[in-house]
């Protein structure tokens, strides 16, 4: 059960396009944000960052962004974040099949050699102690510039507040989100945990 409820989304009208932004993300305001707009600077702050972090016009695609958020909040540990991020993937044009095998995607065909070292870029990078060396690195400059690496580590760190505030607000997680969860993470070892109906 979450440490504090989510507000009503028409609580904060000044809030009207950030929520909006939130609903073509994921299809729905997230509980995190209606928790959040208690500080309506910080949701339109957190909107701002979201906007230029996973810009449809980068140059990561942005339905990859979401996967890189995945494995960061699955580093981290944030079971909210790791089944929101895949909803989001979902809607920014990851097929089905790839988000299914998303636990084997070291081996899976439908992840290409640049995505497994960004994917484990993004868990070295989302872990704690972080884990990103030299030679991480330099496996993962053989297949991205310098400008999509930082875009990549960009969508890391958004999800690194994501993940902070969740956890510990242990925000309860929606249906969509808890359903894909429970179709897709379970096999993994996945459990909404705190985040999770009571």
């Amino acid at each position: 059960m979450a440490h504090m409820a989510p507000l009503d989304k028409d609580l904060n009208p000044e809030l009207k396009d950030d929520f909006a932004l939130f609903e073509r993300i994921l299809g729905f305001v997230p509980n995190s944000l209606l928790t959040m707009q208690r500080k309506p600077e910080i949701v339109k702050a957190f909107g701002t960052l979201t906007r230029a972090v996973m810009a449809e016009d980068g140059e990561v695609d942005p339905g990859f962004k979401r996967i890189l958020a995945h494995f960061a909040s699955r580093a981290a540990g944030c079971r909210y974040c790791e089944a929101h991020s895949l909803i989001a993937a979902g809607l920014h044009g990851i097929s089905q099949e790839k988000i299914d095998a998303v636990w084997e995607y070291q081996s899976c065909p439908l992840y290409s050699e640049a995505e497994r070292a960004a994917l484990d870029f993004a868990l070295a990078a989302g872990a704690v102690p972080n884990a990103v060396d030299q030679k991480l690195m330099e496996r993962v400059k053989r297949h991205w510039s310098e400008n999509q690496i930082v875009e990549m580590l960009a969508a890391v760190s958004l999800y690194g507040f994501l993940n902070r505030w969740n956890d510990s607000m242990a925000t309860d997680l929606e249906s969509a989100p808890q359903q894909l969860g429970d179709r897709v993470l379970a096999k993994g070892g996945w459990t909404a945990g705190k985040h999770g109906a009571n």
